[in-house]
């Protein structure tokens, strides 16, 4: 059964137009892009596609994610730490499916400690818990 939302805080909202081939537009603005299918997937590759926003959003998340639980731990994230995602798609039974994988750099941080934030922040994440037993996730502390 879905989570409820206890409450709201925001709510995101975008306008698009022409699916892979068209155009996204949030309603303040702030994000405006084209879009275009990959050539892996015949299309020009001349603009993003979802796959990489999914990619920048699940990353951007998952880092404001730990440094929620480094605040709750009183410990801090490294000034330099980052994430590279990779977001897969292809075929499934049903017609396409994703799968995610996020390799988290925590330069100078104590391994253990590290992964621990990581794996914590992996239940907090808006999108880990979005994605948790939808699509295949592999989350590796680098």
């Amino acid at each position: 059964m879905p989570t409820s939302l206890d409450k709201v805080v925001y709510t995101a909202r975008a306008h698009t137009t022409g699916g892979r081939e068209g155009s996204s537009r949030s309603d303040d603005g702030m994000l405006d892009v084209k879009l275009s299918p990959p050539k892996a997937m015949g299309g020009s590759g001349a603009a993003t596609n979802p796959e990489q926003l999914f990619a920048a959003g699940y990353s951007a998340c998952f880092m404001g994610a730990m440094k929620h639980v480094a605040g709750m731990k009183k410990i801090a994230v490294p000034a330099d730490a980052a994430i590279d995602a990779e977001v897969d798609i292809g075929p499934i039974p049903a017609g396409f499916g994703i799968a995610a994988r996020l390799a988290v750099s925590l330069p100078g941080m104590d391994r253990a400690v590290a992964q621990d934030l990581v794996d914590t922040a992996h239940q907090v994440c808006p999108y880990s818990n979005a994605t948790r037993g939808n699509i295949n996730v592999t989350i590796t502390l680098v």
